[in-house]
């Protein structure tokens, strides 16, 4: 049994986590992390890393940027392994976990669906068969409370889509620049409403034809229960980087 600290345990995907977890025989929350009360928790929530008690295996986080300094403190002081689900992280906090890395296993990943990382090999494919002759587009959508734009996913799609071609260039705002589009460009917009879960669409623009690749999440059960899987696959894991793509190496 792999015992969960669930940092932003009262926001939507830490009650989605705590929900979903009741399923399974192989992992449980002991505690959570949440500035933020999470009055219907059926188990103890704190305002504050230093005042947790409980034995913990991992920690899996759906909070905040600002929370990562007090839970990175808190895993290298305990030597807990972290899944990272939050997402909107300066380059400075991406040192600071890659450095953390070093001493604890550390997982990280913009999206937790297996689907969307399916999605994200096919764009790879995609985009090595049609070269700079297909112009590439990203178009994600998400509900109107998400902060971060582009979401974490789509810039995990553009970094595939880039490891495959030999110049790219990321761009998230025409308005303002009166150009013809250059064919290293890779497109990122951003749409927020309503309740959108999630949605990202990669269209290849090519001359008289056009292919777009999309994934819909029609519920947060999917991440939930993606996040639950890699905390029980980084329990006893050694110091190291870690994602979905090494999850998923393991499990097929």
């Amino acid at each position: 049994m792999v015992n969960i600290l669930m940092s932003g345990c009262s926001g939507r995907m830490g009650r989605a986590i705590a929900e979903s977890i009741k399923e399974r025989s192989d992992a449980k929350i002991v505690c959570g992390v949440d500035a933020v009360p999470f009055e219907l928790a059926d188990f103890p929530v704190y305002t504050d890393f230093s005042q947790i008690n409980e034995k913990v295996d991992v920690i899996i986080d759906f909070s905040n940027p600002s929370a990562l300094c007090g839970l990175l403190g808190y895993a290298l002081e305990n030597s807990v392994p972290c899944v990272l689900c939050t997402t909107g992280y300066s380059d400075a906090q991406i040192n600071d976990i890659g450095a953390a890395a070093e001493k604890i296993a550390v997982f990280r990943s913009g999206n937790m669906s297996l689907g969307v990382n399916l999605l994200i090999e096919l764009a790879k494919t995609a985009a090595k068969v049609l070269g700079t002759d297909f112009d590439v587009e990203i178009v994600e959508k998400h509900h109107n409370k998400k902060i971060d734009a582009p979401s974490g996913t789509a810039l995990m799609i553009a970094d595939g889509v880039a490891s495959v071609r030999d110049e790219s260039e990321y761009v998230y705002d025409r308005h303002s620049v009166r150009r013809k589009r250059e064919s290293s460009e890779i497109g990122i917009s951003s749409v927020r409403g309503g309740t959108i879960v999630g949605e990202h669409d990669i269209i290849f623009a090519g001359s008289n034809e056009v292919l777009t690749i999309s994934h819909q999440a029609q519920s947060r059960a999917l991440f939930a229960i993606g996040a639950i899987n890699a905390a029980v696959f980084l329990a006893n894991k050694p110091a190291g980087n870690y994602d979905m793509s090494d999850l998923l190496r393991e499990r097929f």
